[in-house]
């Protein structure tokens, strides 16, 4: 009979049971498949179950059919990725680890409520953690040097739409191109010097013992990531805080003192060390922005105005404009083309674009300017004001050749990386000693080959 899905509750509990005999050497653990000379375990069929439900992530069929065939599969890779000596830099490993539990942390709210939830202290949860990303890594690398030479060649992406049933062509929703050019309204010497004199307040407080510097991050922080977490960060590797904020937190050593004040693109901190481990740094802080008047706003759309007044009149274009108008870093030196972070194109969905953008493009026409408006930078949080210049329009639409060749041509070359890999497992699954328990057995599984008539 094949073996039953646990629920939930009686999942946890047997990761904790797994935890306390991993302690114990006379507990031996149950053995569900042998892939070559690698064991499967049940307790990693678990603990990895109880990773998907924690990641909500979709399970297609029964969890003790596909988490062991996945697991299986993954081995297979790792062997290769042996055989092919192939290596991973441990600082991106780290740091994907980091962000992990930064997520975690997030979602659950603290270090101690993720070690209650999944039954194990954080130390030993990192090291699981830093075998996944590791391993993962490796598996990408050798599924990339086996589908390296795959290229299409425009006939081939023709053969491959017209072969398409009108099902599998997708629809490609409204798409746009922008420019924009931006500017940060001046804020008052004043305003700053005030958000300054309450970081002192606070820092004084600390020093003298009055409040914890975790009740004032949750009481006035302006960072929302952490402000619940009593401005708690999570670790963090260097190159993932902004270089003004890293250079102070990495040279902070006693948890009980509050650093100076910190100036970053985001605003003005104090920050207390929790931990250092190796190269991460794990603090808290409490953030404050300076804020922008109605008046400075005011001063910035009249500036904008004019320069939209030149334009108009044709005595430069928008695209001259860019470069010495705008404060905006990432357009400005591109005469003012938006890149979509998520695609790496300049395509965007309007969903994709900041609010305010895309509120102000739905009823423009391609190739006209908008008028000065105010805007939140996403990356701050901060208001500031803007215009924007409508490049291209592509309607919602099904995919069709002249307009969506790229995304078609990724499908194709999609569709072979997975034939290359789906035809190296089967042949593996063929070379490769397996044997797989009675009562793991009864599966319908993704691949063939697995189940062997003389095992």
């Amino acid at each position: 009979m094949k073996v039953k899905t646990l629920p939930l509750f009686i999942a946890t509990a047997t990761v904790a049971l797994v935890a306390l005999a991993k302690g114990n050497n006379n507990i031996a653990e149950e053995v569900a498949w042998m892939v070559g000379d690698q064991p499967i375990y049940k307790s990693e069929i678990e603990e990895q179950y109880q990773q998907m439900l924690y990641e909500r992530t979709p399970i297609k069929g029964d969890p003790y059919c596909v988490i062991p065939e996945q697991i299986a599969i993954q081995k297979l890779f790792l062997h290769q990725a042996d055989i092919d000596t192939v290596e991973v830099s441990e600082p991106m490993v780290q740091s994907e680890v980091d962000n992990y539990i930064n997520n975690m942390m997030q979602r659950i709210g603290s270090k101690e409520k993720i070690e209650e939830y999944l039954r194990k202290p954080l130390p030993e949860i990192r090291e699981t953690l830093t075998d996944q990303i590791r391993n993962n890594e490796r598996i990408r690398q050798v599924q990339q040097n086996l589908t390296k030479n795959v290229k299409a060649t425009p006939s081939d992406v023709r053969r491959y739409f017209t072969s398409l049933d009108q099902d599998s062509i997708p629809n490609v929703p409204l798409q746009v191109e922008v420019q924009i050019v931006s500017i940060n309204p001046t804020i008052p010497r004043q305003e700053t010097e005030d958000v300054k004199a309450r970081l002192r307040d606070y820092s004084d407080r600390v020093t003298r013992g009055e409040s914890p510097f975790s009740t004032l991050a949750i009481m006035y922080s302006e960072d929302p990531g952490s402000a619940t977490r009593g401005g708690e960060l999570g670790f963090m590797g260097r190159a993932q805080l902004d270089p003004e904020f890293a250079a102070v937190a990495f040279n902070l050593n006693d948890p009980k003192k509050v650093s100076k004040i910190v100036e970053s693109q985001y605003g003005f901190h104090i920050i207390q060390l929790i931990e250092k481990l190796g190269d991460r740094v794990n603090v808290r802080h409490i953030l404050l922005r300076p804020k922008v008047s109605t008046t400075d706003l005011e001063k910035a759309i009249e500036r904008y105005d004019s320069v939209y007044n030149e334009i108009q009149d044709k005595k430069y274009t928008f695209e001259e404009a860019a470069p010495y108008i705008s404060q905006d870093k990432d357009t400005r030196n591109n005469r003012g083309v938006m890149i979509n972070d998520q695609t790496g194109t300049t395509q965007f969905e309007m969903s994709q674009l900041p609010q305010e953008v895309a509120l102000t493009v739905n009823d423009m026409e391609v190739g006209q300017i908008s008028k000065p408006f105010i805007m939140k930078d996403p990356k701050r949080d901060r208001d500031i004001v803007a215009m924007v210049k409508l490049t291209s329009r592509t309607p919602a639409h099904k995919a069709n050749m002249s307009d969506d060749y790229q995304l078609i041509k990724n499908m194709y070359e999609a569709s072979q990386k997975q034939e290359i890999i789906r035809n190296w497992i089967e042949k593996k699954i063929k070379d490769t000693y397996v044997r797989i328990e009675d009562g793991w057995d009864e599966c319908e599984f993704e691949h063939e080959g697995w189940i062997r008539t003389n095992k």
